[in-house]
């Protein structure tokens, strides 16, 4: 299959050829204050959709669908001030203007926008965070635009879709996981200056790049050649995030000898952002280094090095919120007079990229790049297998637990108790340790790591080439390589000098069978180890068409994934004996064949008003996460796993003139047969003799498979430039995702006496409960002022609806109305039951933002600094959430409900108070 594949894909793209030219516009751009060339500016023919970018020299050329007569040409850059260019454009001639200049803007508003969102809101691996795929920097969509800058801290997500439905490249290498599908934002955080050359597509819109997916493709360019020649120096501060920020970037546009460079370094650290206890520390590198071999070859290097570490953040329950206030953090505690949070994420992945550009003829053009990327993402997390759970926000520790119990007087203390403190006691665990060293007995607790080091081999080679004035030909041949390796490692041993049992202390099985009551130190290998390997082979072939009233394009690509996982440890209770599942050596290796295929045209009624339509269908291998129901534990595959289904389609009516820009779409979009694992401690699950014990209580692995989700709604966007400095402009979304089937669902759980570690309960009635997500309806109006004399002013205010807690699934099949022996329950009231199983919605909330600088030039140097509040009316307002899985059937449910103080209710994020960000850089 991967063979013929890949001959078909090399079939295709050589099968390409280059015809003449007519009638042209080209040129060149330079920097009005160095004359040196500006690469990546965007050339736009007004009142047309032709547009096209310099290269490392500054110069473009339109050559199709060059429309006649009196013509205004756009020349843009992030960073310097927009100037049009009047023009006459007579057939079969050509239009030769070289040398236009641009100024450098020293109001670049845009810039703090750009740096605001990058470092602070997609810095995040939350699914809060996981919003705006590839919206690093301002695109020309007014509604993206908004949807970046705006929406983002209320954890919006365009058409209510995650980031694994985009792709980010970068210098034409895919950068998401194969392990969740979704970028890793912080593999490149802070590396602002070098991240702002971005070839942006929206939707189902064609790529010059790949196919993409249903959000479209961003493609940052870290082309030496490509960054303004100059340096810039930055300082922030925030209370978001991080508390400071230092950066320094220098590139050295192209050198007569033909070599550039481009080189970066930053620093972002705070003790703690917005919220309690979440320290910050992160360092940034980067290197790009380009040698212009001759007219034709060019050869790129770039490193990429961001080290980072961050502490993480708990959701609660209202009635912890109502005790701390949205800031309170259960993670951390005091230790030595120092904040210690036990929930540190550290990501340490470098990438190394070279990159070959090929100008086979001023038509044709092959770019063909390797990128390695390793390294290691840690999550850690305390261990309490040998003691109870520490944490103070423990649920019997709280005022609710012993209000259900009668004891108002225990409520009290404790309520009293969490106030005054209601942090880790590491003194209490380090004591508990100490304790057991005494009697020679097995550390209590321990704080460990679980840890995933990938290393990741990317080829491919990219191919364009215009057949004639009308036609564009896209093509690309894609390999990608994966072992993930991952295990559990013991950080530190908190005061213990015995060491850890190795030891499942729930259920008595042995992580390591093989090593049986094998105690670990510091270092060592904990609780689980196995690789997972991925192999993805790819292509796609693109044709692009345009004429003067009608642009159309039709794409197609083709897909082969395979999947391997290899237990190095045996888990006592997947031993592969008497039928068991086994969980050492090399599992079944796993294969899946996606196909995708999207067209779209662009109807231009008049320069003023265009139509544009799209549609796809694709299906797509599951990730990593999604395929093996607990690949810590065996080689489990989720049952009846197959390709995933989406189909999407979109309308636009685009308007604009001089004054107005303004676009209305609308969208539908279906994702079918997807799977998702979730992991939870559920209290109430029937099964009977298929449990140990007989008990109802287990740690599980919740497996839905088949879902069927539905995504639609209509996106606004309009802004209007009503005097040479203020401009108004607005935007909004009203969508509906909902879940559009009821799919099946089982659990798995070491607790299990089944053969395979499985329950089956059957369908989980989800059909038209609202995905969680953000809100699914958001709004903004604002206005700009910008002051000849380089100092601008900002507001927006921002609304948001319809957001909805997520829902657990596991409540809504048999299992809730089912005892512990699977049989009804007698007390089951059906109207009491469908009202607790309503799903949650969020209340509507509104926020409302300031942005302002001011800029100088100083001799050859630009100064400009500028600030964001956010949220300046202090808006207290929830973001997301989720129902907990202890309360699985409808007793415990409805019991727990009855006073209206749950122990173990719905867990929430709130959104930021009032913060702020301040920026200065210099420029040279």
């Amino acid at each position: 299959m991967k063979k013929s594949l890949i001959i078909f894909l090399f079939g295709v793209l050589t099968s390409f050829t280059t015809m003449a030219q007519s009638t042209i516009i080209k040129g060149s751009v330079k920097d009005a204050a160095s004359s040196e060339p500006v690469p990546d500016v965007t050339i736009t023919i007004e009142e047309t959709q032709e547009t096209t970018l310099t290269d490392g020299f500054g110069e473009f050329i339109f050559s199709n669908n060059v429309p006649l007569g009196e013509q205004i040409l756009k020349i843009s850059k992030i960073g310097y001030t927009t100037k049009r260019y009047p023009i006459i454009v007579n057939q079969g001639q050509t239009v030769d203007i070289t040398d236009m200049t641009l100024d450098i803007d020293v109001s670049d508003v845009q810039d703090m926008f750009t740096i605001t969102l990058s470092d602070d809101e997609l810095n995040d691996d939350t699914s809060g965070a996981d919003n705006i795929s590839g919206l690093l920097s301002s695109s020309l969509d007014v509604f993206q635009r908004t949807a970046a800058f705006e929406f983002s801290s209320s954890f919006f997500k365009v058409r209510g879709l995650d980031s694994e439905n985009g792709s980010v490249l970068m210098n034409g290498i895919e950068m998401n996981k194969l392990y969740n599908g979704r970028p890793q934002w912080s593999n490149w955080g802070g590396l602002n200056d070098m991240m702002r050359n971005q070839v942006l597509t929206t939707g189902l819109t064609p790529s010059d790049y790949n196919f993409g997916g249903v959000l479209g493709t961003s493609n940052i360019i870290t082309r030496a050649s490509s960054y303004r020649k100059g340096g810039r120096v930055t300082f922030s501060s925030s209370n978001r995030s991080y508390t400071n920020r230092a950066m320094a970037s220098y590139a050295s546009g192209l050198l007569d000898d033909g070599w550039s460079f481009a080189l970066m370094l930053g620093r972002r650290w705070g003790d703690e952002g917005f919220v309690d206890g979440t320290l910050y520390d992160s360092n940034s590198f980067f290197a790009s280094i380009e040698k212009k071999i001759n007219d034709k070859h060019s050869i790129n290097f770039t490193s990429v090095y961001t080290p980072n570490r961050r502490g993480k953040s708990s959701p609660n329950t209202q009635e912890i919120y109502d005790l701390k206030g949205i800031k309170y953090n259960e993670y951390w505690g005091s230790l030595d007079g120092e904040q210690k949070n036990s929930r540190i994420k550290e990501v340490e992945e470098p990438i190394f990229m070279l990159n070959h550009y090929w100008d086979i003829s001023s038509k044709t053009k092959l770019n063909t790049n390797v990128g390695y990327q390793f390294g290691k993402l840690g999550n850690s997390r305390l261990d309490y297998s040998g003691g109870g759970n520490p944490s103070a926000a423990y649920y019997q520790l709280l005022p609710s637990y012993h209000e259900q119990r009668d004891d108002l007087a225990g409520a009290y203390l404790a309520e009293q108790k969490f106030i005054e403190d209601g942090q880790l006691d590491w003194n209490r665990i380090i004591d508990a340790n100490v304790t057991n060293n005494i009697n020679d007995i097995s550390s209590a607790y321990a704080l460990y790591e679980d840890r995933a080091d990938d290393k990741q081999l990317t080829v491919n080679s990219i191919f364009t080439s215009e057949i004639n004035d009308n036609i564009i030909i896209n093509g690309a041949v894609n390999y990608k390589n994966l072992k993930s390796e991952n295990f559990g490692e013991v950080l530190d041993l908190l005061g213990s000098n015995v060491g850890l049992l190795n030891i499942d202390s729930f259920d008595g099985f042995e992580y390591d069978n093989r090593n049986a009551g094998r105690l670990v130190g510091e270092g060592d290998k904990y609780r689980y180890n196995y690789n997972l390997f991925a192999e993805v082979i790819s292509g796609y072939a693109q044709a692009q068409f345009k004429y003067n009233k009608f642009d159309f394009y039709a794409s197609g690509s083709i897909t082969n994934t395979t999947y391997q996982r290899e237990g190095l440890w045996e888990n006592s209770r997947f031993d592969g004996l008497e039928g068991r599942p086994s969980s050492y050596g090399k599992g079944e290796e796993l294969s899946f064949t996606g196909v995708g295929g999207k067209a779209g045209f662009t109807y231009k009624i008049s320069g003023k008003h265009l139509i544009d339509i799209n549609g796809g269908y694709l299906t797509r291998a599951p990730n990593l996460r999604n395929t093996f129901s607990n690949s810590r534990e065996n080689h489990n595959v989720v049952k009846n796993i197959s390709e995933e289904i989406v189909t999407s389609f979109d309308a636009s009516y685009i308007f604009r003139s001089p004054i107005v820009n303004a676009k209305i779409t609308g969208f539908y979009t279906k994702i079918e047969d997807a799977n998702e694992v979730g992991f939870y401690y559920a209290d109430g699950i029937s099964g009977g003799n298929d449990i140990a014990d007989n008990d109802t209580s287990a740690f599980v692995q919740e497996v839905l498979q088949g879902i069927d989700k539905k995504h639609l709604g209509v996106e606004f966007g309009i802004e209007a430039q009503v005097t040479p400095t203020i401009k108004l402009k607005g935007a909004a979304s009203v969508g509906q995702y909902t879940y559009d089937n009821n799919p099946n669902l089982y659990l798995t759980s070491a607790s299990f006496g089944t053969e395979d570690g499985s329950i089956d309960y059957g369908q989980a009635n989800l059909k038209d409960y609202k995905l969680a997500g953000g809100p699914q309806r958001a709004a903004s109006i604002g206005f700009e002022y910008r002051d000849p004399n380089f100092w601008w002013f900002g507001a927006t205010a921002n609304f948001f609806s319809n957001a909805y807690i997520d829902v657990n699934a596991l409540t809504r099949t048999e299992n809730f109305y089912l005892d512990s022996d699977g049989l009804p329950l007698n007390d089951y009231e059906e109207e009491l039951a469908t009202e607790l199983l309503k799903q949650e919605k969020i209340s509507d909330y509104m926020v409302v933002n300031l942005v302002g600088g001011k800029s100088w030039k100083v001799g050859d140097y630009y100064i400009s600094l500028f600030a964001s509040v956010g949220n300046i009316l202090d808006e207290i307002y929830k973001t997301g959430g989720f129902e907990q899985g202890r309360n699985a059937n409808y007793t415990q449910l409805r019991d727990d409900n009855a006073d209206g103080n749950p122990k173990f209710g719905s867990k929430y994020w709130y959104g930021r108070g009032a913060n702020y960000f301040v920026n200065l850089n210099v420029r040279f």
